[in-house]
């Protein structure tokens, strides 16, 4: 299982890796699931939280680089301006 501390180091694009593999498993996991017992329900839930921490890291990433380059822009305009 991979800690949000874990993830938070890693690169975006080991992120998405991370995240692309437990779609993966989640997919067969649900096939599985429908078709005979699982031994361990538990790793769905498992997988579900491994893809939304990867998710909500992008996400924070996505919005902090925005929020810069706004706060760039917003300066830049300011310091043109006066």
């Amino acid at each position: 299982m991979t800690k949000p501390a874990e993830l938070r180091e890693m690169s975006d694009e080991q992120i998405r890796l991370v995240w692309k593999d437990a779609a993966e498993s989640l997919f067969r996991l649900r096939i599985k699931s429908q078709t005979e017992k699982l031994a361990a329900p538990s790793e769905m839930r498992k997988q579900r939280r491994l893809i939304a921490r990867c998710q909500t890291i992008l996400g924070e990433r996505s919005r902090a680089a925005a929020g810069s380059l706004a706060e760039a822009a917003s300066s830049t305009t300011a310091a043109a301006s006066a």
